[in-house]
């Protein structure tokens, strides 16, 4: 069964290969519904989320979910050097570049606990996978180029893992180098493929942020394989055991 929701502002599908309908259409739900609860927790555009309100200090001690992605972010703006950072460069924090990675990856474990085995959960692009379609098939990821959008870059066989980019061409220049507290310019497209959704969406978004020498430092931080696109459309890619299908 598939399921689709709009959640995080961004439309989500979730494909759950299992024979009991009314077992997955609960299982989605509440898969879907410990996003939209984590949505609520991290908002930037609610003054009632937890986020907004620990940055004005009216939170006392951080939830552990809330904790949890702060610790990740000071680990990951650490490893780059500062170029990934949450506080944006007008101060105000927008864990965003955390946040939709790790929550789906908390809704991927929620249902492999229930016992589902077999699911693609595609988050805005951003895809996270278990098992495959049918016996002995891998899930097949495609990585649509940012110059041509009917065209793909790459395609990548996964069964255990995640698939995340972090790109300009939808959403413009929306990802900063912290270093700098400038606009990332060096790079149109950046793709990681890591063992969670968590470490692939943190690093693709780094990975754009440093630029092209981002690549090869992703495979130090977890990346199994990662493809970078440049501003004239020319490819840098690094492999750690992860190759993309052709």
């Amino acid at each position: 069964m598939r399921y689709l929701e709009t959640v995080m502002g961004v439309p989500m599908s979730l494909d759950l290969r299992d024979p009991d309908d009314d077992r997955s259409r609960a299982a989605a739900r509440s898969a879907f519904d410990l996003l939209r609860a984590e949505d609520a927790r991290f908002s930037p555009f609610r003054a009632d989320s937890e986020l907004r309100r620990y940055e004005r200090g009216l939170v006392d001690a951080p939830s552990p979910e809330l904790a949890e992605v702060l610790s990740i972010a000071a680990g990951v703006q650490a490893a780059s050097a500062g170029a990934f950072d949450i506080r944006r460069p007008g101060g105000g924090l927008d864990a965003n570049g955390v946040v939709k990675g790790w929550a789906v990856q908390r809704a991927v474990e929620l249902l492999r606990a229930e016992g589902f085995g077999d699911l693609c959960f595609n988050a805005g692009g951003d895809v996270v996978v278990v098992g495959g379609p049918e016996p002995g098939r891998s899930w097949a990821v495609g990585v649509r180029s940012p110059l041509v959008p009917d065209e793909l870059v790459a395609r990548v066989e996964v069964r255990e893992g995640a698939v995340a980019t972090s790109g300009t061409y939808e959403r413009g220049q929306h990802v900063w180098d912290g270093r700098t507290g400038r606009a990332a310019d060096g790079l149109l497209a950046a793709t990681v493929v890591a063992g969670d959704l968590t470490t692939a969406d943190v690093l693709a978004t780094s990975v754009l942020a440093l630029g092209p020498d981002g690549v090869e430092w992703a495979l130090g931080q977890g990346a199994a394989w990662v493809l970078a696109v440049r501003p004239d459309g020319t490819l840098v890619s690094g492999d750690a055991g992860q190759r993309p299908a052709a």
